[in-house]
């Protein structure tokens, strides 16, 4: 068996979970939220706790039970509390601001980069080179900001581009020159 399936997840106080046939749905302060599990999967509410089991013993049973553990786990976290990645613009002239709900990147390119938010995800602008993707999908919150990064990875010579918070860039040596 699963060692992250076996552990319940607490229900936090706020939070609404329901379950209707192979789709718990959980609902808090930041939005709602909706997992659909496989059939190789039971899910139950015992006491503030959601507790996940497997129906049979096989290999992909097991791993199932770990990942659907994760995934509502990561639904009850994100509309209780919610996800944030935080990036980091580097390089001169490099920057963001917001215009309304949209983000505008200037970044080294002839044309702006204008990036619109998918529903549920809130972007904003610190010092016009940091800027923070918040939202309760786990996974979109990751790929709006894989995308933000996109639009410039940091290259390896200098460190310029749109990196995570934290994320560190092996750097390259430059040319040696004549000798």
């Amino acid at each position: 068996m699963s060692r992250i399936g076996k552990k319940p997840i607490e229900i936090p106080s706020g939070v609404e979970i329901k379950i209707d046939g192979n789709v718990i749905t959980a609902k808090g302060p930041k939005g709602t939220e909706s997992v659909t599990f496989r059939d190789e999967i039971k899910v139950s509410v015992q006491d503030n706790h959601i507790i996940v089991e497997p129906n049979s013993d096989d290999r992909k049973t097991n791993a199932l039970h770990g990942l659907f553990r994760t995934l509502i786990a990561n639904a009850v976290h994100g509309v209780s509390q919610g996800f944030e990645k935080k990036l980091e613009i580097v390089g001169v002239g490099y920057r963001a601001n917001m215009e309304g709900t949209k983000l505008n990147m200037a970044l080294g390119y002839s044309h702006p980069v204008i990036i619109e938010p998918p529903a549920g995800i809130t972007l904003s602008v610190e010092a016009n080179t940091k800027i923070s993707v918040k939202g309760s999908n786990k996974q979109t919150v990751g790929d709006v900001a894989a995308f933000i990064r996109s639009k410039r990875p940091p290259e390896v010579y200098k460190g310029k581009g749109v990196k995570y918070e934290g994320e560190h860039i092996r750097r390259k040596a430059g040319k040696a020159g004549k000798k």
